[in-house]
């Protein structure tokens, strides 16, 4: 089959995506769970035809001077695309979320009330680069009986393409709508025209850069669950052990292509002992990482390069690790709640009051202490496939996975 994905504008797409989201919603988790491993199966056999359309992809960026971080979230291997095929036959094994009955937390005089998970309806997912996001969104998208719009970046159209043509035609094989799953064109739809059409779109799920993520937020008049990547602060207190703090900075930058809980800030203690700092940082050297530091520790380290103010609240999305000096722990949570992306931030120390004393003041969407923040897409426990990360109150909160993409209805039943 082959499907021409360029032809309809964001209106159209919309409107049939929200009139096939009432379809979904009426399937059974059964029939949402072989379409999931359908989808699987249709990249395994289509994976020569997508890693060419991808080699293209990348000749083109190259000649247009992208930059060397959106080259690497494009580069699609076939080892990354069998991950995905995993992630997708896991997910097609998980328990259906929709029709999840639980208690309500209110009762009404005469009547039963309980809730019950259900679909958003039409969630839109706004990227750049990491082409096989796509395919990962889909399943997600499926299972929980919502349908999805895809805009992708101007690097990754055809990549995007070929993943769109093999997810729809998955969608067909097994009697499912295509317009459950539909790619917009990229460079004929722009961001704004999308996510303001709240009267069609239930969740805008940005992903990529900041930049990327903040011109959904100020622009979508539908509602948006902001995504996060980069910029975590972990908080060395001088009772924390040297080799644990290595270890977890190390591990967190390991998730391959985007390293979305990467500790890049690390506050330490004025007493911390120098000689420890030292082997730190040579130790992180040794892994390619570059080493920057306050002005204090500039000072007193000459080959240590000074962090500009504007670095603590950015995202590097790079080996890089900067290093402050603060009071204490009350001070280093003070600093990670005003400058941290707020998702995931961590704390290394052999006290119990200071782990209880972090994990309560620290605001960040998760906190890990005395271990690595490191995200897995795919854990190897529990039963769980995610996105990724948000650092938003509201919507839901923390790991986007199948839950996020759901919403509480309230059902009362009386005798009249």
């Amino acid at each position: 089959m082959t499907t021409d994905i360029g032809a309809f504008d964001p209106i159209s797409a919309l409107r049939s995506a929200q009139m096939t989201s009432l379809t979904l919603a009426a399937t059974s988790g059964v029939d949402r769970s072989r379409v999931v491993q359908a989808m699987a199966q249709a990249l395994c056999r289509r994976q020569n035809e997508i890693l060419e359309a991808n080699t293209l992809d990348l000749e083109i960026s190259r000649e247009m001077a992208i930059s060397e971080l959106l080259l690497e979230w494009l580069k699609l291997t076939p080892e990354r695309l069998q991950n995905v095929v995993q992630i997708l036959n896991r997910l097609s094994e998980l328990p259906d979320p929709i029709g999840r009955v639980m208690p309500a937390n209110f009762q009404t005089d005469r009547a039963q009330t309980y809730s019950q998970l259900m679909p958003l309806g039409v969630i839109a997912l706004i990227y750049e680069g990491f082409p096989e996001l796509s395919a990962i969104a889909a399943g997600l998208c499926i299972k929980s009986a919502n349908c999805l719009i895809l805009k992708g970046g101007n690097e990754a159209t055809h990549s995007n393409i070929a993943i769109a043509e093999t997810l729809q035609q998955a969608l067909e094989d097994e009697g499912f709508p295509i317009e459950s799953v539909q790619l917009l064109p990229a460079e004929a739809t722009p961001i704004r025209d999308l996510i303001i059409q709240d009267r069609y779109l239930n969740l805008v799920i940005p992903y990529g850069r900041p930049s990327l993520v903040q011109q959904v937020v100020r622009q979508a008049t539908a509602p948006v669950l902001r995504s996060a990547m980069g910029n975590c602060y972990l908080y060395w207190s001088p009772s924390g052990n040297l080799d644990m703090a290595r270890s977890m900075i190390v591990d967190s930058h390991e998730t391959e292509p985007d390293p979305v809980n990467a500790i890049e800030k690390v506050l330490i203690h004025r007493q911390q002992n120098p000689a420890s700092l030292v082997m730190l940082w040579d130790s992180l050297r040794e892994k390619g990482f570059q080493i920057r530091g306050d002005i204090a520790l500039a000072a007193e380290f000459p080959g240590v390069r000074v962090v500009e103010d504007s670095e603590w609240s950015q995202a590097y999305l790079d080996r890089i690790v900067s290093f402050r000096v603060v009071d204490g722990l009350t001070s280093a949570i003070e600093w990670i709640n005003h400058y941290s992306s707020g998702h995931a931030d961590c704390l290394v120390s052999e006290s119990y009051q200071e782990a209880r004393q972090f994990a309560i003041g620290v605001n960040s969407a998760s906190t890990y202490i005395n271990a690595s923040p490191r995200f897995y897409r795919n854990p190897k426990r529990g039963d769980a496939i995610f996105l990724g990360m948000s650092n938003q109150k509201g919507h839901r909160r923390g790991l986007i996975g199948l839950e996020t993409l759901t919403t509480v209805k309230h059902i009362v039943q009386g005798n009249g």
